[in-house]
């Protein structure tokens, strides 16, 4: 199980790295405006696919395995079958500052799923929302990180049976 979830903070944190990069190579231009959305290079508007990509890549790998794989190691009781119970227990035991700062996480990556071509004004706005959300985001992975991580060494450090 270990061996799962360190192949799946590996991606997290690529996923992570290339959210940093692009949020640092788009910080001139925030806050985005229809306008400035307008002027954007062709370079520069790849960088935004980047960063909404990475976006909803790392938000979707760390709902969809990071966080049944904490619940599994931390050995959290209940059958939680909900995805926002999970959260809530997650939020409960420490392990992710705010269910509720997720669900609004995730609504931004579902919002980049429609491109809205014809209001770009709508288009700024929810990329500065995804920016702002993007820093936390990248703050939750820290916090799951290393809230894991007495976990991981006691594991790592025991003796087989």
């Amino acid at each position: 199980m270990i061996e799962t979830l360190d192949e799946t903070l590996k991606v997290c944190q690529r996923h992570a790295d290339r959210l940093k990069w692009a949020m640092a190579a788009l910080r001139t231009h925030v806050p985005f405006s229809a306008k400035t959305l307008e002027q954007l290079t062709d370079m520069e508007l790849a960088i935004l696919d980047q960063f909404s990509t990475r976006f909803g890549k790392l938000q979707d790998l760390m709902g969809a395995k990071l966080f049944p794989a904490v619940l599994e190691l931390t050995k959290e009781p209940g059958d939680l079958k909900a995805f926002i119970d999970k959260l809530y227990r997650l939020e409960k035991i420490g392990a992710i500052p705010s269910a509720d700062n997720w669900l609004l996480m995730r609504e931004i990556r579902n919002s980049f799923s429609y491109d809205y071509p014809d209001d770009p004004e709508l288009q700024a706005a929810t990329i500065n929302k995804a920016y702002e959300l993007a820093a936390q985001l990248l703050e939750v992975l820290n916090t799951v990180g290393t809230f894991i991580l007495p976990y991981t060494i006691s594991r790592s450090t025991r003796r087989p049976d």
